[in-house]
């Protein structure tokens, strides 16, 4: 499994991309839609797929050094990554 911050798996869906942030190993990008993309390190939060039905309406992402969190529209908020 490749860990690089390279986006080349992810790549057909960074359109749009409104904001981007990172943790120490991944990256995630909102889209204009509200969707989010993730890749990286998915122990860092580069896999969101648990989480993935629950990251629409995205206003903005956080990130600490190994987890990602997103608030949403409805003002709740989704987080992934390492839960440590």
């Amino acid at each position: 499994v490749d860990f690089s911050a390279d986006s080349g798996s992810v790549q057909d869906q960074l359109k749009q991309v409104r904001q981007l942030t990172s943790s120490l190993r991944a990256f995630c990008a909102i889209k204009a839609d509200g969707s989010v993309v993730t890749w990286g390190d998915p122990a860092w939060g580069g896999d969101s797929s648990k989480v993935q039905d629950q990251l629409r309406d995205v206003q903005c992402v956080t990130a600490s050094s190994r987890a990602f969190a997103a608030l949403l529209k409805n003002g709740s908020v989704v987080t992934w990554g390492d839960a440590k």
